[in-house]
């Protein structure tokens, strides 16, 4: 089994796993590449598994993951998968080890990864994060957990900020924050202002720019998180149907 490291060297050649296609000009693609881009001085590491399909493992220094915690001297864990059809083949543990021995060679305190109380949508499967040894160190409402995996037992915990830990806002009406960490959300969230716009609705679109920004975030998640009337709805990216489906629950 091979592991390919996509650096700025690399990254215009390289499939990065996720994306729909690494057609020129697709903005799922382009936005993603860009934002990785961006992250390379700061750290990011990415790392895929040389296969036709989704198995990779992205990480930065928890002092500029785009995410509302407090783990400095920790690698902070983007995004873990491995599909469906690539399971069972030891890739999970080998990109994991990979990570774990990269946070070694940095000095790191360990792990930390955002997950959830129950499989979630986009979020990192606890069951087998605990079974490698990771430990719950916080949570946030509704539903999610940060998990750490600590070189010493003495290591400081992670935590998450208060300002994500309500799951709630101020401001009322529809609300989609999102960054472009994940390929997808250049495509989905602005399809979500026109839906809005067929039902005679507007939504709020907030892009987070840099890690501060994300830091200061309402929700763990910044890649993506929907919030109606105050109260955080689902962290799982709208389809154009879906998005048309809760809107009719609402009457509108």
């Amino acid at each position: 089994m091979e592991l390919i490291s996509v650096d700025s060297g690399n990254i215009e050649k390289e499939h990065i796993c996720c994306a729909i296609s690494d057609k020129k000009g697709d903005p799922c693609t382009s936005s993603k590449k860009n934002w990785m881009k961006s992250q390379f001085e700061h750290g990011l590491t990415f790392i895929k598994v040389n296969v036709r399909g989704k198995a990779f493992i992205e990480y930065i220094p928890a002092e500029n993951a785009w995410c509302p915690i407090d783990a400095d001297g920790y690698l902070y864990i983007n995004c873990f998968w491995v599909s469906g059809q690539l399971k069972g083949h030891g890739y999970a543990n080998d990109l994991l080890q990979a990570c774990i021995d990269d946070a070694k060679r940095q000095g790191r305190k360990g792990l930390v990864i955002l997950s959830s109380e129950k499989k979630m949508p986009f979020l990192s499967d606890a069951k087998y994060l605990k079974y490698k040894g990771f430990q719950v160190c916080d949570s946030a409402e509704p539903f999610f957990q940060l998990l750490y995996y600590p070189f010493e037992n003495e290591a400081l915990k992670p935590k998450f900020k208060d300002c994500c830990k309500s799951a709630s806002i101020a401001e009322k009406g529809m609300v989609f924050y999102y960054t472009n960490q994940c390929p997808h959300t250049e495509k989905y969230v602005p399809l979500m202002a026109e839906v809005a716009k067929e039902k005679g609705q507007t939504v709020r679109l907030i892009k987070f720019e840099s890690a501060k920004q994300a830091q200061n975030a309402p929700t763990p998640f910044t890649t993506y998180g929907f919030f109606d009337d105050g109260e955080f709805v689902t962290n799982e990216m709208f389809s154009g149907s879906k998005f048309k489906k809760y809107l009719e629950k609402k009457g509108l």
